[in-house]
């Protein structure tokens, strides 16, 4: 019998680690007699003190304490409370390394999972400015020991709110409205929603800014019918803000960590907020599912659309296509594009942002792409371009089939996670389809997500 190997290190104790690789979520990678340890904070070429604080048969999990030799890529975070909250994961490194970080981890993917280390894996797409970005901020509401509001987000792995005043990813108006509809809240004395008693009413504050349009849409969430003090606080909100075009009153009475509730009800202005990506014009509502950094989603698209390679006489099928966004990006150049989505209210808001942008090429359909699709084959529909941008988990077994039966000349892959793209293009290749090439692009600046756009041609009989 094989005596059991222990792990070279063990729990509590301090060691000195020099720091090789990253992992995907960014974490240093060290060796310590060939067992990995994973820091977070870690930089490869760095060395450091490093404090034991879980250890696993195959590998352990350290915290760094001290680094003595600092790599050149490492930067101060400009946010003050980086370390605690758990929305960012590299501001500790340069802009440049997180863009190679990215490229790795896809080239890392192409080969490890889909056997392609062939594809050309391009550098990663990043932002000339890679801070406030994001056009939707949705942040909890707390409340201090003097009965003062505060907001901020979850510690990591955890549900404590860290009380913050601004999120260096957030769009700054929206760090400033989130500040004064708390204020406004507070000084009316409304309680913040307690998760452990289910009591309480305000429990998220969410806003929606148009980046190209300056438009902005305020949703409070309540656990309660009743939003107390309602008129004043529309008033002292529109005070404050006189280019608020939407506010918005969300109940959510159940026990859940899901943010926005069934009901929704316009308190006062519009229903909808307004903007643009390109030419195109977009209608958002609070539940809409739009990009969250337009800017890096215009790089993304036009990217898609060059991999299409339209000419104006194509059939396309865009087999995800939410509230519309690639499809009329595509139906600028197609004849004809069929958007397919499983939500019906997105495809109600892809439908009238085809009216909106006066398209009367593209038509939406509800439902699940890979029923859909044999069925459209079966009536003699033959798309030379189908467009998939698929949730995490990837596409559906069915639905890569579905591709495949159908037969395009192309396939553009649009993948927010660079695993299940691997293990997808994969089947496509064992199909009859050759990946051209992969394109990531940092959609999510300061954290360890990154998409990619892939182009994929039918191989030659």
């Amino acid at each position: 019998m094989m005596a059991k190997v222990k792990p070279p290190v063990q729990k509590n104790e301090t060691i000195q680690v020099m720091f090789e690789d990253l992992t995907h979520e960014g974490n240093g990678v060290g060796k310590v007699d060939g067992y990995p340890l994973f820091v977070p904070y870690g930089l490869p070429g760095e060395t450091a003190d490093v404090k034991v604080v879980k250890v696993k048969k195959n590998f352990g999990f350290g915290k760094l304490l001290k680094v003595s030799e600092e790599s050149e890529h490492r930067v101060e975070p400009p946010c003050d409370v980086f370390y605690q909250c758990g929305g960012c994961q590299l501001q500790h490194m340069s802009y440049q390394m997180q863009l190679d970080m990215k490229q790795k981890q896809v080239k890392d993917n192409m080969k490890k999972i889909g056997h392609l280390e062939h594809v050309p894996v391009h550098p990663t797409m990043g932002m000339e400015d890679p801070w406030r970005y994001r056009n939707k901020v949705q942040i909890p509401v707390g409340q201090k020991e003097d009965g003062e509001l505060m907001t901020g987000f979850y510690q990591k792995r955890s549900h404590n709110i860290i009380d913050m005043d601004t999120c260096l990813i957030q769009d700054e108006v929206n760090d400033r409205m989130v500040e004064t509809v708390r204020r406004i809240a507070s000084k009316h004395g409304l309680d913040a929603y307690d998760e452990q008693t289910h009591r309480g009413v305000l429990r998220h504050i969410m806003v929606r800014t148009g980046q190209n349009t300056n438009d902005i849409m305020i949703v409070i969430v309540t656990k309660t019918k009743k939003l107390p003090h309602k008129d004043e606080m529309i008033n002292e909100i529109r005070d404050a803000f006189p280019n608020v075009k939407s506010i918005v009153h969300n109940v959510n009475s159940a026990r859940t960590n899901v943010i926005l509730g069934k009901e929704t009800n316009v308190l006062w202005g519009d229903e909808y907020i307004y903007d643009t990506i390109g030419d195109i014009k977009f209608m958002i509502s609070p539940k809409s599912f739009y990009q969250v950094n337009p800017t890096q989603t215009k790089t993304l698209y036009d990217k898609a659309l060059e991999y299409a390679d339209l000419r104006g006489g194509e059939t396309v099928i865009d087999a995800y296509c939410g509230i519309g966004t690639i499809s009329l990006f595509l139906a600028q150049k197609a004849k004809k594009v069929y958007g397919v989505e499983i939500v019906p209210e997105a495809v109600t808001d892809a439908k009238k942002n085809a009216r909106l942008n006066k398209m009367d090429n593209a038509d939406f359909f509800v439902g699940e792409a890979e029923k859909l699709m044999p069925w459209w084959r079966n009536q003699g529909l033959r798309p030379d371009v189908i467009v998939v941008d698929p949730p995490r988990k990837g596409c559906d077994e069915e639905l890569l089939k579905a591709m495949l039966d159908m037969e395009p000349e192309r396939i553009v892959y649009v993948s927010c996670n660079p695993s299940t793209l691997a293990r997808d293009l994969k089947v496509l290749e064992d199909g009859s389809y050759e990946t051209k090439e992969v394109q990531p692009v940092d959609m999510f600046p300061q954290t360890s997500h990154v998409e990619c756009v892939t182009w994929l041609e039918k191989k030659e009989k």
